[in-house]
């Protein structure tokens, strides 16, 4: 299947592809992406529409002790070392960039705890930059899909970002994501909905 077929069958699965992260600036995006690894993004929207209501600067959390942050986060599980990140964080935004989330790639992986997929999802979702966040729903889909043959994110992501154009980068993220997430999924994929039945080499795939 080329890369266009490809892509327009992504379309008509998930025609209005949107982050799944409930958030109202690129902080509280950054908050909550921190807080998503290992955990779902329904949990985190639970905790955040709370949260966010009283705390949703950089100033409210590098201020706040640790004990307390990790009380409002406990549910998102890995709470200790998010709790620690996300308050560091807050300080190196305010001491390094004036209280403002930096707008780059580079900029925004200088912060404590956030790494690379971390700073594609902000720079893409919260300042309109293309870019693949590889999480594990879409490296998972890109090795059954046959992109890729790899553990390695950074590797699956630069593979990507060679197959598929800059400007749907963004786009195709999110869809990886959704398709991953609902069809694909870890332990019961759908594949009879899956429209990538045939170029699907997931060994365990159902047959028909």
């Amino acid at each position: 299947m080329n890369t266009k077929a490809f892509l327009d069958k992504l379309d008509k699965l998930f025609p209005k592809a949107e982050c799944e992260l409930e958030f109202n600036s690129p902080f509280e995006l950054l908050i909550a992406v921190v807080l998503s690894a290992q955990c779902t993004d329904k949990r985190v929207n639970m905790v955040t529409s709370e949260m966010f209501k009283k705390y949703n600067k950089p100033q409210d959390y590098a201020t706040m002790k640790q004990e307390k942050l990790e009380e409002l986060i406990h549910s998102c599980g890995f709470y200790h070392n998010k709790a620690k990140n996300i308050i560091s964080m807050s300080r190196d935004i305010i001491s390094k960039f004036n209280g403002q989330v930096p707008n780059t790639l580079e900029e925004l992986q200088t912060l404590a705890g956030v790494g690379r997929k971390t700073a594609n999802v902000v720079y893409a979702e919260a300042f309109g930059g293309d870019a693949i966040a590889v999480d594990t729903h879409v490296l998972r889909v890109s090795n059954r899909l046959g992109f890729v043959k790899t553990d390695d994110p950074l590797k699956c992501e630069l593979k990507l970002m060679d197959v598929f154009p800059k400007d749907c980068w963004s786009t195709v993220h999110i869809q990886l994501v959704l398709f991953g997430r609902y069809i694909c999924k870890s332990q019961k994929p759908d594949c009879e909905k899956c429209p990538f039945y045939d170029m699907c080499v997931y060994e365990n795939k159902k047959e028909f």
